[in-house]
């Protein structure tokens, strides 16, 4: 799937402009996820954006961890985004942590603090809440804003050296409490964590806060364009103060540490885009997680999750998420896309590089009565019909097939071009059958249809082009491999899922049919796939050995997406 030209968004020009008026001679980016869930869709916007530009011009970009909240932060998740990010077709420059920089965020913090600029508060975090004002209304200043330099020097080592209970203390900026910017009045830098750090074990009880060390990681990496979502534009007026005041590029006191860590530090430039946004999706957390700890998915992978691992499991190719994202665009205006236009970039990618196979998801048995009950042959056919290059496989055929129950009727509607009692219908790759018979069982379900093959119409017979209407795929009975076959579905029933003013939550809008569990029944050639091979399953779909559950004695299907956008016209599922 070919991904150019480029297309021009209006981060892309800053770039191309800073680059052109000699601003920086390398770009360098970062994508800096917190370790503390798995990542989503949503994420993949900010690893494709951030990774290509990076790409594109030749720079650089670091995949940092923001790992600043050991409380609830975890290694497990630290190797599932790594994994994440390499699967959707990136690799960093460098592997860098917030928690490599809290000596480095430390020693700024003194520096506010000796500049007058930063002093430790007693509040609590519920009077904190109460001095800050609203909206409409200015803060207060905190009683213990003024205290003095040499005091602040004294609370803050006391706080680094575990003096104070949790909570107890925070060092905060001292900037306005009359801002009309809220992420301005005098916001904590520092709290006292008395928390083990799966990085720095217990050599800190003091953790800086996200937007602190968020700025100071970026400055001392040399990051040029800091990229993050649209909630952050209120933070970049701190974001641009910080580094206002802590030029870390031009700080003797960090020298020797930015030394021994190799880093060459600059200033960064803040720019915000909107999230990416689908339609029958929830992208929160902690919905997410209550999705998975209420049992309502099967974990955090199950293939009708947002989450990156889960799209994997399903099947969707991290060429179709980057195609996806790219032509999605790269906008400040928020708004919701249709999951249906992921799908068709999926269809799109798959549809040129799956080979195709025959399977059968609700068989029905269907009997050539003029064929010997031995009879067996090989088929050739094309593995993929617009590549040569793809070869070609043998397929058994026997007397005894199975067929899609959907393909006969016994009182057809209007319209209806395949099999029905008396009528024709061609066999892919076989020949003309005639439909002569219809076997019930005693529920009075049709059980077996049984027809005669017309062989002169089989290749190289001189009835070959003879005309009929309907085509229908089917599989050997007597080769056929048995499959555990699940087919998946949106996970909501309606485009917006997040709670609404009719008192109705998330979970009421869960569609019932999201997942629907059969045994197909396969060509023989599917029987030993490796765990995760694509392909279309002709007439039915894209399908994928599932990456968890597939092995050879217990092959595992999942259903990626139907053949055609099926959802729109039937109004839901």
């Amino acid at each position: 799937m070919s991904l150019s030209p480029t297309p021009n968004h209006f981060i892309r020009q800053i770039v191309l402009d800073d680059l052109a008026s000699g601003k920086h001679r390398a770009i360098a980016t970062r994508f800096p996820p917190e370790p503390n869930g798995y990542l989503h869709i949503g994420h993949a916007k900010s690893i494709c954006l951030n990774f290509g530009l990076a790409a594109e011009f030749d720079g650089r970009c670091n995949l940092r961890f923001d790992d600043t909240n050991p409380a609830k932060e975890d290694p497990e998740y630290v190797e599932a985004i790594k994994q994440d990010v390499h699967w959707l077709g990136f690799q960093w420059a460098e592997l860098r942590h917030a928690s490599d920089y809290f000596e480095l965020i430390h020693r700024c913090a003194l520096r506010l603090i000796r500049d007058g600029l930063a002093y430790v508060c007693d509040l609590s975090a519920e009077q904190v809440r109460d001095y800050r004002g609203t909206l409409t209304e200015p803060g207060r200043n905190s009683p213990f804003r003024d205290r003095s330099v040499a005091e602040n020097l004294d609370l803050f080592a006391r706080m680094r050296a575990g003096e104070f209970a949790d909570g107890s203390r925070t060092l905060r900026a001292k900037i306005d409490m009359g801002s009309g910017n809220i992420n301005l009045r005098d916001p904590a830098l520092y709290r006292i964590r008395k928390v083990e750090h799966q990085n720095t074990g217990d050599a800190w009880c003091i953790y800086p806060m996200y937007d602190f060390a968020h700025v100071v990681s970026d400055a001392v990496e040399g990051i040029t364009h800091s990229l993050c979502t649209l909630e952050f534009e209120d933070h970049r007026p701190l974001y641009d103060w910080c580094l206002d005041h802590l030029p870390v590029w031009d700080m003797p006191e960090l020298k020797d540490e930015l030394d021994r860590l190799g880093l060459a530090p600059g200033r960064p430039r803040q720019i915000e885009f909107s999230r990416l946004n689908l339609d029958f999706l929830v992208m929160s957390k902690r919905k997410l997680l209550a999705l998975v700890n209420d049992g309502l998915v099967a974990g955090w992978d199950d293939p009708r999750m947002p989450t990156l691992r889960g799209i994997r499991r399903r099947g969707f190719t991290p060429e179709a998420i980057r195609g996806f994202i790219r032509n999605a665009g790269v906008t400040k205006q928020e708004s919701v896309l249709e999951l249906s236009l992921l799908e068709n970039e999926v269809r799109n990618d798959l549809d040129a590089r799956a080979e195709r196979r025959m399977a059968v998801i609700d068989p029905l048995k269907l009997v050539i009565r003029n064929l010997a009950e031995s009879h067996e042959e090989l088929l050739t056919m094309a593995n993929h019909p617009k590549d040569e290059s793809r070869g070609t496989r043998a397929v058994a055929f026997s007397r005894e097939l199975w067929i899609e129950r959907e393909d006969f009727m016994e009182v057809p509607p209007k319209g209806y071009h395949r099999l029905v009692p008396g009528g024709e219908v061609r066999l892919r790759g076989v020949g003309i059958v005639r439909c002569e018979a219809v076997i019930k069982d005693a529920s009075g379900e049709v059980s077996e249809v049984h027809c005669t093959l017309d062989e002169t119409t089989r290749h190289g017979m001189p009835g070959a082009d003879r005309k009929v209407k309907g085509t229908i795929h089917w599989v050997s009975a007597k080769h056929a491999i048995a499959a555990e076959t699940r087919l998946y579905d949106r996970l909501f029933s309606v485009a917006d899922p997040d709670d609404d003013q009719d008192g109705l939550t998330y979970r009421d809008h869960l569609n019932p049919a999201s997942v629907r569990v059969v045994t197909a029944q396969l060509e023989a050639s599917l029987a030993n796939v490796a765990a995760e091979t694509r392909f279309q399953f002709e007439r039915l779909g894209y399908f994928v050995a599932d990456r968890v559950d597939h092995r050879a004695d217990r092959p595992v299907f999942n259903r990626i997406c139907t053949l055609r956008d099926s959802w729109a016209k039937a109004g839901g599922k």
